[in-house]
């Protein structure tokens, strides 16, 4: 019988990171968040978030879903 796996599996992640940032009001710093470069590459290429640059540093924000 195989053992399952104690590693989140990448549509772990991708949930768990929309669920953070539902969470932080819907944005944060993309330096602050601990997800991988591939998850977030993803999110941005599924169009579920954007990133976006204040001149105060990147931030990850969610698309607004109409």
């Amino acid at each position: 019988m195989p053992k399952k796996s104690t590693y989140p599996t990448s549509t772990d992640q991708f949930s768990l990171c929309l669920q953070y940032l539902r969470r932080c009001g819907g944005s944060a710093r993309l330096c602050h968040i601990n997800f991988s470069l591939s998850v977030i590459q993803t999110l941005v290429n599924q169009k579920r978030v954007k990133i976006s640059n204040t001149g105060a540093g990147f931030f990850i924000e969610l698309e607004d879903s109409k």
